[in-house]
């Protein structure tokens, strides 16, 4: 409906879905809101035909993501978000993580949990990276109580290394997440990035005797142990895993 006023109002373009997926967590479905403009000023112009084979395609492969889908409850389509704002991403990683540890009943808890924690942590914007700091906390709030364990990523976030939130953290969040914190129990107010200490050198040290390039360097100095394995791979060093290439 959303997407369908925003086209009325003049919109350029509007992000959306095939069926198979966009009638559970994704996007809008594209289907019917492309029917819906036929013959309309704003009339796309796609095939519609050529959409249903696509989706048809989809539905053949959809069955390999099961793990990822929410099979608590009837409805596809969680009108719950309403409420709880969770972004189709993040409801799929919720999902994975609580039926990974045998607790998919418990989802419903954790959606109640997910805006009072995003509250109290100062209402981080749910997307990368912040969404699943925020999921995996609501997560470990539902099933082992309050704040009792904590990533090392939200205490990150809570000191301040991505950035100063939306709102103010609740003090006492606060004050319970940065108990024994390594960097210390009072937030930085400067800048995350004036704390980091320069790599490159360091990098390009590590990497002497088989970098060829500064993309090379910086394959390493992004993913140091992947990235190293990769470059012995690349040039001949260690041999490939089979199956890979």
């Amino acid at each position: 409906m959303s997407c369908l006023k925003a086209v009325e109002a003049g919109v350029d373009i509007i992000d959306t879905a095939l069926a198979p997926f966009a009638l559970r967590s994704s996007q809008p479905a594209i289907e019917p809101i492309m029917v819906a403009l036929r013959g309309t000023s704003r009339d796309t112009g796609l095939d519609l035909a050529q959409l249903l084979k696509l989706g048809q395609y989809l539905e053949s492969i959809a069955a390999n993501y099961r793990d990822f889908l929410d099979t608590t409850r009837l409805a596809t389509i969680d009108t719950s978000v309403l409420e709880h704002q969770v972004p189709g991403g993040m409801i799929s990683n919720l999902v994975a993580q609580l039926r990974e540890a045998g607790a998919l009943d418990r989802l419903h808890e954790v959606l109640e949990e997910l805006p009072r924690a995003r509250k109290e942590l100062g209402y981080p914007p749910l997307v990368t990276p912040t969404s699943q700091i925020v999921g995996v906390q609501a997560v470990q709030n539902a099933l082992f109580g309050r704040y009792k364990m904590v990533s090392s990523q939200a205490k990150d976030y809570v000191y301040g290394l991505y950035g100063r939130p939306p709102a103010p953290i609740d003090p006492e969040v606060q004050k319970v997440v940065l108990k024994g914190y390594k960097r210390g129990d009072k937030p930085i107010t400067c800048r995350p990035a004036d704390l980091l200490e320069p790599e490159l050198d360091k990098a390009k040290e590590a990497t002497k005797n088989i970098a060829r390039d500064i993309g090379d360097v910086l394959i390493y100095a992004l993913f140091p142990t992947p990235g190293m394995e990769f470059l012995k791979q690349k040039y001949g060093l260690q041999p490939v895993p089979a199956g890979k290439s």
